[in-house]
């Protein structure tokens, strides 16, 4: 074959494997697919940046606390700043639970019996509540992570039949009919990864993250409770003598 030819041929199949080139030449099923990976893609970015920065500002928000709550402050006084604003992670524990403290002294009577375990199982489900708002979405991440793969190879086994049917059709094996199939057959996969490595990669640090904050929470919650605890014993013992 003549050099000329080689390099027009050369420059012919280079032009038809463009990126752009593979997308509008690729089939309708294929092209589907590969819009919906890119979309799966944009989904997964943004529910990445909104996870970084709001449990950014949840690790700040409860670092601020914790230095105001173990300052010796009044548990009244920080009470009282924090129930008439919106509140998160710890401070979310520290109103629900003296919430539910408060309300036990409002009657007539003191309510004793079983306050501790009231505080226990409204700190429970503040703290069920906090994880489930930070989790949320992540499972996004987690399905196009274990999905994003399969439907790019979806893609690709779909380009592959449609470039053998038109290997078939012309009757022509040379390398100008059959890359320009394989390659957009391949592209399809190739979105899938860059779809899902990242979701996965993401989703990992982000549910350690959660993880962390909710180990923060729980152990919060236990010497939170256990000063509680002690205020009611001391309750108690006062009402004993004061009947005595």
């Amino acid at each position: 074959m003549n050099p000329a030819d080689l390099a027009t041929g050369a420059q012919a199949i280079s032009t038809e494997v463009s990126l752009w080139g593979m997308f509008w030449s690729a089939h309708l099923v294929v092209k589907l697919v590969m819009i919906g990976l890119l979309a799966a893609s944009v989904w997964c970015w943004a529910i990445i940046v909104d996870k970084v920065f709001l449990l950014g500002r949840v690790k700040k928000s409860m670092d601020q606390f914790e230095e105001s709550f173990w300052s010796g402050n009044s548990l009244e006084e920080l009470y009282t700043s924090l129930a008439q604003k919106p509140t998160t992670g710890m401070a979310s524990l520290f109103v629900a639970a003296m919430r539910e403290w408060k309300r036990s002294f409002s009657g007539a009577t003191s309510a004793f019996m079983g306050l501790h375990s009231r505080i226990e199982k409204v700190l429970d489900v503040t703290i069920a509540r906090e994880v489930e708002r930070l989790e949320s979405q992540l499972l996004v991440l987690a399905s196009v992570a274990s999905a994003g793969p399969f439907v790019g190879l979806f893609g690709t086994v779909w380009g592959i039949m449609t470039s053998f049917r038109s290997i078939a059709a012309s009757k022509n094996t040379s390398l100008a009919v059959v890359a320009p199939g394989i390659a957009e057959a391949l592209f399809a996969t190739a979105i899938g990864l860059f779809a899902a490595i990242p979701a996965l990669i993401f989703y990992n640090i982000l549910q350690g993250r959660v993880a962390r904050t909710q180990a923060r929470m729980e152990s919060f919650a236990d010497e939170f409770s256990s000063i509680l605890s002690r205020q009611i014993d001391h309750h108690v013992a006062t009402e004993r003598d004061r009947a005595a």
